[in-house]
């Protein structure tokens, strides 16, 4: 089947709203935060870890399952469910965000997009089409149309011109797309510009996808501000009875300001790439588990976490792990990070459903300072 979005809530001051994802591998409360799991595994975690932490959708990329181990290979495998063995709904990206990280302006055409592998340097060429083939094979359950991400310095024409361009790919992908069991989204772009995002949101929506993202909000030198922005002018074009995906972003902060705007769904690597770097998410901020002074601190990260580090582990072993160059130091707190911002859409829905959103938003805010401690 299609995914479904069944609306349960909506918050009295705001566009906040509490819903259930229904998939082909279950249905799942809303709003969420999904890991990312790149190359058909969320780095150093099992299935068997994310589902402890109360994970629902999962992503993979398209691109890099292209180049290794190959879509063919997946699918010979009985598609990327049970080739990495997770149970539970999976998106697959585009490739585009990737693509477009390694293509030159030159490089992208009407008909795709030519740029060389980050492996070897072998010459690629990447279509809609072909993009939406490797993800039928893939056989993901929510599958993402193939768009350019122009950069957030892209002056307006080519901003008018790369959406346009996005509103053709997307015709193409939907006219290809074969799986009838997955879903297909459909990406708003438009920069900064509100006019261009209000035209892109229209025209995508008219394509009549299942499901629709905002996506160029996480590109480095955008400002909160115009990440805020561009939300503010796509949202009020999308239905409100399908899901709706802000793309790439995961900072506690930046959910819950996309949660008040009328965001769904939101993934990002951060919670993996700052857990790898000795970093975990709390209330009060991020905790640089590195520093001295947890020595000899015998306490979890969070006292009333219930991950499985924080009911297992301390700081000071952790920053052990660390100091030691330990690879389980990175995966003990994957595991924490993942889960905490799992527990904050939780909170997240409680907050809707009981109606105290704002203030809930308020105080976290407040005791959330964003400074490494």
């Amino acid at each position: 089947m299609k995914v479904k979005y069944e609306l349960l809530k909506e918050d009295k001051n705001t566009n906040a709203r509490h819903g259930i994802l229904h998939t082909n591998h279950g249905s799942y409360e809303t709003p969420m935060f999904m890991p990312v799991g790149t190359l058909a595994n969320v780095k150093t975690l099992v299935p068997e870890e994310l589902k402890d932490a109360k994970s629902a959708v999962i992503l993979s990329n398209t691109y890099h399952l292209w180049l290794r181990p190959g879509e063919d290979i997946v699918e010979k495998a009985g598609g990327l469910h049970k080739f990495m063995n997770y149970d539970g709904p999976i998106l697959t990206d585009s490739g585009g965000f990737q693509v477009f990280s390694l293509a030159k302006p030159k490089d992208i055409s009407e008909e795709g997009v030519k740029f060389k592998s980050h492996i070897d340097g072998s010459a690629l060429f990447l279509t809609p089409e072909k993009s939406i083939e490797i993800q039928n094979k893939l056989d993901s359950d929510i599958a993402m149309s193939f768009d350019e991400c122009p950069p957030a310095s892209a002056n307006y024409d080519y901003m008018k011109n790369s959406i346009e361009r996005t509103l053709r790919w997307a015709k193409r992908g939907k006219d290809v797309h074969k799986n009838e069991n997955q879903s297909l989204f459909g990406i708003v772009q438009g920069g900064a510009y509100k006019n261009l995002r209000e035209f892109s949101a229209k025209e995508t929506v008219k394509l009549d996808f299942d499901g629709y993202s905002i996506g160029g909000v996480a590109n480095d030198g955008e400002s909160k501000e115009d990440m805020y922005n561009a939300i503010d002018y796509s949202i009020p074009f999308l239905p409100k009875d399908k899901p709706r995906y802000l793309m790439g972003v995961g900072e506690p902060i930046d959910i819950l300001e996309g949660v008040q705007r009328g965001i769904d769904m939101f993934d990002c690597v951060l919670a993996t790439r700052i857990a790898r770097h000795g970093n975990a998410f709390t209330r009060y901020g991020k905790m640089n588990l590195r520093n001295a002074k947890y020595k000899e601190d015998f306490t979890p990260i969070e006292a009333d976490c219930d991950c499985y580090t924080c009911k297992n582990y301390t700081k000071a072993y952790i920053r052990h792990l660390l100091v030691a160059n330990e690879q389980l130091a990175g995966r003990l707190l994957s595991i924490h990070n993942i889960r905490f911002l799992i527990r904050l859409t939780e909170d997240i829905r409680k907050s809707i459903d009981d109606d105290y959103f704002l203030k809930f938003k308020e105080d976290f805010i407040r005791n959330y300072s964003g400074v490494s401690k």
